[in-house]
C-alpha cells in the first residue's frame, strides 16, 4: 500500500472514530495514529469503556474501513 493509500485509510478511520466517539478532540484522535494505548485510554476516560470493549469497537471500525477501501479498489480496477 502506498503512502497516499495509507493516509486515505487513516482519514476514513478518523472520520468513523469522530462519528462513533464525538466527545474526542482532534488531538485525542491523532493519538490513534501513533500512540494506540493512549488513544484507548482516552476512550476509557471519556466513555467509561473497559479496555477490551474499546479495542473491540476500534477493531470493528478498522475492519469496516479496510473492507470499504478494498471494495473501492476493486471498483477502480473494473472501471
Amino acid at each position: 500500500m502506498n503512502k497516499d493509500a495509507v493516509e486515505g485509510n487513516f482519514e476514513q478511520v478518523k472520520g468513523k472514530i469522530k462519528e462513533t466517539w464525538g466527545k474526542l478532540t482532534d488531538n485525542d484522535i491523532m493519538l490513534y495514529k501513533g500512540q494506540r494505548e493512549k488513544f484507548l485510554g482516552k476512550l476509557q476516560e471519556n466513555y467509561g469503556l473497559a479496555k477490551e470493549d474499546a479495542e473491540k469497537k476500534l477493531k470493528a471500525i478498522e475492519e469496516a474501513t479496510s473492507a470499504s477501501t478494498s471494495t473501492r479498489k476493486g471498483e477502480d480496477k473494473a472501471a
